[in-house]
């Protein structure tokens, strides 16, 4: 079994920035991917960024530049800057272990003035 956790949520101004953590009920070193989504009210949930366990990112166009991925131990990270009105949405933490699919609960950023 898996838990994620997500935190670091919260109403920001355009132009600011957040930081997002995933917390992992155990190890995360020997699953292959960490990934965060978010999902906007009436949208799609939507891939954001990607991290392996070899370190490797990968971004969506719309936040290349100003989100990095990164990990430690058995958390992963979200570091957003230059953030944006478009980038309101409820982040979610998701990883594909051994067949099954794990969820955070999601955490809400809300980019407004």
């Amino acid at each position: 079994q898996l838990q994620l956790v997500e935190s670091g949520g919260g109403l920001v101004q355009p132009g600011g920035s957040l930081r997002l953590s995933c917390a992992a009920s155990r190890s995360i070193s020997s699953i292959n991917a960490m990934e965060w989504y978010r999902q906007a009210p009436g949208k799609e949930r939507e891939l954001v960024a990607v991290i392996t366990n070899a370190g490797i990112t990968t971004y969506a166009d719309s936040v290349k530049g100003r989100f990095t991925i990164s990990n430690a131990k058995n958390t992963v990270y979200l570091q957003m800057n230059s953030l944006k009105p478009e980038d309101t949405a409820v982040y979610y933490c998701h990883t594909n272990w051994i067949f099954r699919h794990y969820w955070g609960q999601g955490t809400q950023v809300t980019v407004s003035s």
